[in-house]
């Protein structure tokens, strides 16, 4: 996944996430000549420690990042971006290699998922969704209590994978991107027990026919 800076002044906001020329936004790319993370005809689950991304991480972050995305973060977004006081990035490593990262924002109720990208060898093995659970397991019911993102309608195979973990369609943002006349998908994840109920949200635009609402 992956959130995109679309013009240098707003690098060091980092809260945008196509990547191309326009707003800011959001981009999970699953599959395809863009995939990060892979979904379907999963492998045996390698384990992975997943931990604070670190400087000496970076080579290693910006070599699946520039292999994960046509529209890649340089070195210096990935810095802007960690500069700010509530982006956190952090790593999957696997006999000290780096596997996969995430990068995150955190705000007063929620996290908002930025960055997200498994190496094509560590793919379909579960990776992702152990980063996944991490993420998870930083909500409480006292403070953070969802994590936020949002998704290509033609990106299926995120649509799924997230759906996967436990995160639901909220709603449509409508004509999202400035590259392409699509809309984008706003999804959602709450803490079990949260005092708010996951309303059934059922997309009505082009998605809906590739059969979101009934896929596992």
């Amino acid at each position: 996944m992956r959130v995109a800076l679309p013009a240098r002044a707003a690098l060091c906001y980092c809260s945008a996430a196509d990547r191309r020329p326009g707003r800011g936004t959001y981009r999970i790319n699953f599959g395809g000549k863009e995939a990060a993370v892979g979904f379907g005809n999963a492998q045996q689950e390698i384990a992975v420690q997943i931990r604070w991304l670190i400087r000496r991480d970076m080579p290693d972050v910006l070599a699946i990042e520039r292999s994960s995305f046509e529209y890649a973060w340089t070195e210096e977004d990935f810095l802007c971006c960690l500069r700010q006081r509530n982006c956190i990035g952090m790593v999957a490593e696997r006999d000290g290699k780096i596997v996969g990262f995430m990068i995150y924002e955190l705000h007063k109720a929620r996290l908002r998922l930025l960055n997200f990208a498994v190496a094509k060898e560590a793919r379909r093995q579960h990776v992702g969704g152990q980063m996944v659970r991490r993420l998870v397991d930083k909500l409480s019911q006292q403070r953070r209590r969802e994590i936020m993102l949002e998704v290509r309608e033609t990106n299926l195979a995120a649509q799924l994978f997230f759906k996967s973990m436990g995160f639901f369609a909220l709603g449509v943002l409508r004509d999202r991107y400035d590259d392409t006349t699509e809309d984008a998908y706003l999804m959602r994840y709450v803490l079990v027990g949260a005092n708010e109920e996951q309303s059934a949200f059922t997309p009505t635009n082009r998605i809906s026919e590739f059969g979101l609402s009934d896929a596992a």
